[in-house]
């Protein structure tokens, strides 16, 4: 690119000479007129005359101090050239360097030595030309020849450093004048390579894995579209592998991050030495990674392939001089359906992967379309869980429980629902489970005891009998450290005294006794009731009824539901009642069906019952009624 410098050197030189001359002439007509001045004076001429001669000598005298004034500021701006220049050749913020007619380097700056790698003394008195690349040789005469004709020029010029890294200069040349005569060429260089490498290094983060130099998702996705596209123009078919390290958490805790890095390079080399040239693989995220194969004939021929890779990783791995043996999972998907696309492919190797974990790991499966409709209503149905959570569409039913001695409503059992504005009363069998694997659970089940304590304080307002409600808590809530806490502090802002609230654990929370027994003598000194939930599925029913601060047992309904058919189920019934009578632990039976089961347990003293033989689950309003009633009698 070459461009004419605004206020060329040679202008600029004009200027400076016409502005000498015209100093010049206003200086000898002051003296013209003083002179004029002085003879009108000392001969006595006419008035006009003197008046005549007296403005030519002010006005004479007025553009002499003005050209005088002007060239003082010059002067003094010309006092300041050395300095300027001094500063220039000391700078390292912008590289230049000054060559003679022949390319020699007359002087330069230390920014200028840095940059090639030089000392200032080793390149002063050399030709430039040897540094500079042979193909940018040309560009550089070029640029010389056009600054000796008195033009600027920009370029882009490769150029050696000392230790032999080549350099990308972009160099503006501009000739140097003296007297009217270009004596030489002044250039001014700017590195680009460390803005190239800066873009290459962004390009790189942004598509590449930093720590296994394997492609990323983004750049994966552009690949897995790329050869999916190929694929149906030619009539063909990929197939995707999504992998995933079993308990790889495990390593990380065992051993730490930083070798859990060293692990996850090597299965990188392995896997990636096992695919050779048959495909592409990228680190999606962690412990992920996917592996895509072009041309494949079947699925059959996918799963084999994924069984070498998952080979490759059979023997052992080595940390901190330990073997360490370590499996995989593997879903794969090949791109037999034609509406998918790279999106669609990825999730469905994604949710095989899940059914080979869900399955006991280290293994491979093919995705089978027969998952897609439950899979995706798993999906929405916990999106709309969320918004139902938001948009409080959960209720409660309350189930009574009666004494079975006098009949009297002794407690209500809080039961969540949830009523979908489009599918109307959903049961908790339906959401439950999905809220218990999304960790949704903890949300629900804290609005579930805030409004059951808020509903049983309301009804003791109402002058209604108090009576204690039952909450189910969660595994997820159970583990929870601060559980005593969030109950006392839904008891005060609700206002219902603990001895009015029964939590209900089930016997799988038991497992962990040193946390179990901390939390549920924190809850029993508080004065909130305990009970064991269905009773006798469990693995240590009998352990932890004396050792933990049990209130109440609530037997199954599956040993209910049979006892007049199964007389192992009536013994099994029979033997829990007089168990827990001995441990001064009350029991409840859930489940109740009909006035036999009903007769069993108080033959065999049950305290309390309840099920659908004497009411179903109810709203709030239906208790207030019943208990009503109750109260009235």
């Amino acid at each position: 690119m070459t461009k004419r410098m605004d206020g060329s050197p040679n202008r600029r030189l004009r200027i400076s000479q016409s502005f000498a001359m015209l100093r010049t002439a206003a200086l000898t007509i002051s003296i013209a007129a003083a002179l004029f001045l002085t003879a009108a004076l000392y001969r006595n001429a006419a008035p006009l005359l003197e008046w005549t001669a007296s403005i030519v000598a002010v006005l004479a005298l007025a553009i002499t101090i003005f050209f005088y004034v002007k060239d003082r500021r010059m002067i003094g701006f010309r006092n300041f050239h050395t300095p300027i220049v001094e500063t220039l050749l000391q700078s390292e913020a912008v590289p230049l360097a000054i060559l003679d007619r022949d390319g020699v380097i007359m002087e330069m700056n230390i920014a200028s030595s840095n940059t090639l790698g030089y000392s200032r003394s080793e390149l002063l008195g050399t030709a430039l030309a040897p540094l500079v690349e042979p193909g940018s040789r040309n560009s550089l005469q070029e640029m010389m020849e056009q600054a000796l004709q008195g033009k600027s020029e920009q370029r882009n010029i490769n150029i050696k450093h000392r230790s032999g890294f080549p350099l990308e200069l972009q160099m503006i040349s501009a000739p140097m004048l003296k007297e009217e005569e270009v004596i030489g060429t002044i250039i001014v260089s700017q590195d680009l390579s460390d803005r190239k490498r800066n873009i290459e290094r962004i390009r790189y983060m942004a598509y590449y894995d930093d720590m296994t130099g394997l492609p990323n998702r983004t750049l994966f996705h552009i690949r897995l579209n790329e050869s999916l596209a190929l694929a149906r123009e030619q009539d063909q078919m990929i197939g995707l592998c999504y992998l995933d390290l079993d308990r790889f958490k495990l390593v990380n805790a065992s051993f730490g991050r930083e070798f859990g890095d060293m692990l996850l390079m090597q299965v990188a080399e392995r896997l990636t030495s096992a695919l050779g040239d048959q495909g592409i693989m990228a680190r999606m995220e962690g412990d992920e990674f996917t592996l895509l194969f072009q041309n494949i004939e079947s699925e059959s021929e996918l799963l084999e392939l994924a069984r070498s890779l998952l080979h490759a990783i059979d023997e052992p791995f080595e940390l901190k001089g330990f073997p360490l043996h370590i499996t995989a999972s593997l879903g794969a998907v090949t791109s037999m359906i034609q509406e998918d696309d790279g999106y669609m492919l990825l999730k469905k190797a994604d949710i095989a992967l899940v059914k080979v974990k869900e399955s006991g790991k280290n293994d491979c499966m093919m995705y089978s379309e027969s998952w897609s409709n439950s899979s995706f209503e798993r999906l929405t149905l916990q999106h709309e869980m969320y918004r139902a959570i938001q948009r409080s569409e959960f209720i409660l039913h309350y189930q009574p429980q009666y004494d079975l001695v006098s009949g009297m409503m002794v407690g209500v059992e809080a039961l969540v629902r949830w009523r979908h504005p489009v599918k109307g009363m959903i049961a908790p069998g339906e959401f439950i489970p999905i809220a218990e694997e999304s960790g949704m659970i903890i949300q629900i089940g804290d609005w579930v005891l805030e409004e059951a304590c808020r509903q049983n304080k309301a009804w003791q307002d109402a002058g209604l009998p108090p009576m204690p409600v039952s909450v189910n808590l969660s595994i997820r809530q159970f583990v929870q450290q601060d559980l005593s806490s969030k109950v006392a502090s839904v008891l005060e802002k609700t206002g219902l005294k603990p001895e009015y609230l029964d939590l209900e654990i089930t016997e799988s929370m038991t497992m962990d006794t040193g946390h179990v027994s901390r939390c549920l003598l924190e809850l029993t000194d508080m004065g909130v009731g305990i009970s064991v939930d269905d009773f006798g599925t469990g693995y240590s029913s009998f352990h932890y009824l004396k050792n933990f601060p049990i209130d109440r047992l609530k037997i199954d309904r599956s040993f209910v539901r049979d006892i007049q058919q199964d007389p192992s189920d009536a013994e099994i019934v029979a033997a829990i009642i007089a168990m827990a009578h001995n441990l001064n632990i009350q029991v409840i039976a859930e489940g109740v069906e009909n006035e036999e089961q009903m007769e069993f347990l108080r033959k065999h003293h049950c305290d309390e019952m309840q099920g659908y033989f004497w009411s179903p689950p109810v709203s709030s309003a239906a208790i207030e009624q019943m208990l009503g009633a109750a109260f009235i009698q």
